[in-house]
């Protein structure tokens, strides 16, 4: 793919994926600014890697995986755990039955966390997820049954 082609991918990706992208970073850094920090950070670099993006259905993912990894950096960096914004998901009254779970998947590792909020808050498949984290099938598979598995021991 060439460069202008890639560049128009990707913009056109971030315009119509835009709240998704941020609610996933404001889920990670618990503010509005440094999320919108998050996102703008990874546009940069994907603009900078832009000749890594092979194919456009790959457009997703690849952004996915650097904006993930832009917010564990920050994450890193500050060493300070963040709570999922539960109102990011809680879309109606009835939601809010859930909130121990939210609570609970906020007390898991990074590396589950995103595994969870991945799946089960974007609906994203595991091989997506899978290039995201830039891990095998296998090992999302392993996270997602380890994270249940303490949420299951959390909530009981």
């Amino acid at each position: 793919m060439k460069k202008d082609e890639a560049i128009q991918v990707l913009i056109e990706y971030v315009r119509a994926n835009e709240a998704g992208l941020y609610r996933i970073a404001y889920s990670y850094v618990k503010d509005e600014e440094t999320a919108l920090d998050m996102v703008q950070d990874a546009i940069e670099k994907a603009i900078k890697k832009i000749h890594t993006l092979k194919y456009k259905e790959y457009v997703k993912t690849w952004f996915y995986r650097i904006l993930v990894n832009r917010c564990m950096d920050n994450l890193k960096r500050k060493s300070v755990r963040q709570e999922i914004c539960l109102e990011d998901y809680l879309i109606n009254e009835e939601d809010k039955e859930y909130i121990d779970i939210y609570r609970s998947i906020d007390k898991l590792k990074p590396k589950f966390r995103t595994v969870i909020v991945l799946r089960y808050f974007e609906n994203m498949k595991l091989e997506e997820i899978a290039q995201i984290t830039d891990t095998n099938v296998s090992t999302v598979k392993t996270r997602l049954y380890k994270a249940l598995k303490d949420l299951k021991t959390e909530l009981m």
